[in-house]
């Protein structure tokens, strides 16, 4: 009898579920416990997945905390963004700019990939870098472009180990020979470094590289003339906790006296 009654049960629900995916009526959330609900009355246990409640979790307390308690922020967001920063960061799993700087939803757009490499303006190669670049500066017209460089970066590594044949990889050697400007001034200046230092200074001299291909992009380079566009470099230490920032100098330098 009491299988039976499980057995209705479980058709009425499965009924509401398809009426209520037809017509929209049912949020995620209830259609996913109501799911759970069927298989535990079907006697079948859901496997696990610690992932997609990693994910379930991190979105849950993002809405109970941030998202329910700012709707005039979120409101607001929702006609629009003006964020003042574009931020171009690596893709590092210890170095998310929103964290590390504690940046709120609206602030910065920002870019993320290898070692936080900016390439020179190129309408053939790398669009998707130039696509941010020009979505940020002439559509968002942000006021800052901030490169972040980081400690133990292993895009950097990788780069002055250049060439290595003990390992091959399609896509990362390529990409950041990108930064081949900064490893060439690195090994000019401190050749009698050890290589870990070596590979410090080159994170933070690829920023400036960065910096300097920024301006090869007429649009930046118009904003940065204009006055309404500041070049900015980063560097985050998550070693010793800490961050150090500069600013590109666009100004012409003044004319040197003649030696007469």
């Amino acid at each position: 009898m009491a299988k039976q009654s499980a057995e209705v049960v479980v058709e009425g629900l499965k009924r509401i579920l398809i009426s209520c995916r037809e017509k929209e009526g049912l949020d995620r959330e209830v259609q996913g416990k109501v799911e759970r609900l069927i298989a535990e009355l079907q006697g079948k246990r859901p496997s696990f997945d610690p992932d997609a409640q990693r994910i379930e979790d991190g979105f849950a307390f993002f809405k109970e905390n941030i998202y329910d308690k700012y709707p005039e922020c979120f409101s607001e967001l929702a006609e629009g963004q003006h964020p003042r920063f574009l931020v171009f960061a690596c893709s590092d799993s210890r170095v998310s700019p929103s964290v590390v700087l504690n940046f709120k939803p609206g602030e910065a757009f920002s870019g993320r990939n290898i070692a936080n490499m900016v390439p020179p303006f190129d309408q053939l190669r790398h669009t998707e870098i130039g696509s941010v670049i020009e979505y940020a500066v002439k559509a968002l017209e942000v006021q800052n472009i901030l490169v972040v460089g980081h400690s133990r970066c292993g895009g950097i590594e990788r780069l002055m180990k250049l060439p290595d044949e003990s390992h091959t990889y399609d896509f990362i050697d390529q990409w950041v020979q990108i930064g081949l400007p900064a490893k060439i001034k690195v090994l000019e200046e401190a050749n009698d470094l050890p290589f870990e230092e070596q590979c410090r200074l080159c994170e933070k001299e690829s920023v400036n590289n960065s910096m300097a291909n920024l301006l090869t992009y007429p649009f930046v380079r118009n904003a940065v003339v204009s006055g309404t566009l500041t070049l900015r470099g980063g560097y985050y230490d998550f070693v010793n906790g800490t961050f150090e920032q500069w600013k590109m100098c666009t100004e012409p330098m003044p004319p040197k006296p003649m030696p007469f």
